[in-house]
């Protein structure tokens, strides 16, 4: 790597061609091919979100691509809102299809359709059923491998309860699997903001979005969790009989943790100027083992290697044996910018010493460790892993919390954008009617206005501005809103 994460954004599509993350000559804008080596994070990825679902009460399915024009049209708002983005199928063997087809841009209307034939009665509820799935939509502005495209992967849930409260509550537990899983497993910090009415989900009465920050200051939207209310089960008849015999509407949820977007996000905060910095348990490769090797002593270091290699492996770690012709400093520097968190030296002098040198990749660190019982080479890794989870972690939210600040003047809001990421201001509402301040600050800031955290809603009115004014419309303010620019 010839350049500093300073310069995020050559930083950024360095890594992606260096560390074969993935390949952008596909041939249609917006789409890439997802390479092994980011595919085999992304998987871990997926199995750690899948089981904070799974033990919470979802179960796994798979629903159809596309989606009928009938289906789509049935909720307003949601065609509203999707319609500018959506691919159309209109073709199939030469013949004109029956009706048009969305390449499915997200699945409420695909799976309503069939929570209507299967939700009765209240034995049938809670209803928490998520998809791992690729969506498509033709996103005008410009794309960017993993950040932004045109077809990404991710996980969706949608859910349906007997009431409000319960669905409430999923949204709650939505969030809280999102620090479970994003900040405690991936160690990417991150706000859960409840967005402003205009830039909710189209077709849900409320959106909680967890938005993350980027090297340059940027934010990157992660999950977002949504109440739908009773808004796609009225289009849908989505019902079922409650204990007296009478008919009800049910209440839903839905929540999309896009893994290639969180995926960016954890390339963005823990990579250096090296390259890639990786979770062990996210690492495609946990362990390298580069042997020092001199011709007379070749088959002794390799063998000692092989025998380490196999038992790391019936450990159930993932480890790689470097021997090939290239010297060691090579060997270092490439895997250093793929981001495999431990490296073990081995040469003569070591194998004599009954030692092996551990380096952490993520601060350099080299420890001797005695190869006289293999037990203590395991305590080693899982200790190094585990500081190095922590230890990502705590810089991640350090550096997190320095982005964060407030301003109370259009000038001093962007300003503070320069050098910070999320700018606590003084607004009129986060209503309909605060749309036209929200432009002026995009306009006047170049900044979006991300919403309030969700929490603040539940404390005191503390939390709320006394004797401040909009920060753009000079009215007297009512909330606390974040602004950010954003991906």
């Amino acid at each position: 790597m010839n350049i500093p994460k300073s310069n995020f954004s050559e930083w950024y599509n360095t890594i992606i061609k260096e560390a074969q993350l993935c390949d952008l000559r596909y041939g249609i804008k917006g789409f890439v091919v997802f390479m092994p080596w980011a595919v085999m994070t992304m998987n871990k990825m997926y199995g750690m979100y899948e089981r904070s679902l799974e033990v919470r009460g979802h179960v796994p399915a798979l629903f159809p691509a596309l989606i009928p024009e009938s289906y789509f049209m049935r909720e307003s708002d949601h065609v509203k809102g999707f319609v500018p983005e959506v691919f159309w199928v209109t073709e199939a063997g030469g013949n004109k299809t029956e009706e048009k087809y969305a390449m499915r841009p997200t699945s409420e209307t695909a799976m309503y359709t069939m929570y209507a034939l299967w939700i009765h009665g209240m034995t049938d509820l809670p209803l928490k059923i998520y998809q791992r799935c690729q969506v498509w939509r033709h996103e005008t502005k410009a794309t960017k491998p993993f950040i932004r495209s045109r077809e990404f992967h991710w996980i969706e849930a949608h859910d349906c309860f007997a009431t409000r409260e319960g669905a409430m509550a999923q949204v709650k537990e939505d969030m809280a699997m999102a620090e479970e899983v994003i900040h405690g497993q991936y160690c990417v910090p991150f706000i859960f903001f409840k967005r402003p009415q205009w830039d909710k989900f189209a077709g849900a009465e409320d959106t909680y979005a967890a938005d993350a920050l980027m090297p340059d200051g940027r934010t990157l939207q992660l999950p977002s969790t949504h109440m739908l209310g009773q808004h796609f089960s009225k289009a849908f008849d989505i019902k079922y009989t409650d204990a007296s015999g009478k008919d009800e509407y049910v209440w839903q949820t839905c929540y999309g943790p896009a893994i290639s977007r969180i995926y960016a996000a954890v390339i963005a905060t823990h990579g250096d100027d090296k390259g890639l910095i990786l979770p062990f348990d996210l690492a495609p490769l946990q362990i390298v083992i580069v042997p020092i090797i001199k011709p007379e002593t070749k088959d002794s270091v390799l063998a000692n290697c092989e025998e380490i290699k196999n038992f790391l492996v019936k450990q159930n770690l993932t480890v790689k044996i470097d021997d090939s012709e290239r010297t060691p400093g090579f060997k270092f520097n490439e895997w250093e910018m793929k981001g495999v968190p431990i490296r073990l030296e081995l040469g003569m002098r070591d194998i004599e010493s009954n030692s092996v040198i551990l380096v952490r990749r993520d601060n350099g660190q080299k420890t001797k460790v005695s190869t006289l019982d293999p037990k203590l080479l395991i305590e080693k890794i899982e200790e190094s892993a585990n500081n190095m989870r922590l230890e990502l972690k705590k810089k991640a939210d350090e550096w997190f919390e320095k982005k964060l600040a407030t301003a109370e003047t259009m000038d001093e809001l962007s300003k503070k954008l320069e050098t910070s990421g999320f700018i606590q201001v003084p607004f009129c509402t986060d209503q309909m009617e605060g749309e036209k301040c929200a432009d002026l600050v995009r306009e006047k800031a170049q900044a979006n206005m991300r919403g309030s955290i969700f929490e603040s809603k539940e404390k005191p009115d503390s939390a709320k501005p006394k004797g401040k004014k909009c920060i753009a419309c000079q009215k007297p303010a009512a909330i606390y809103l974040y602004a950010a620019r954003q991906y």
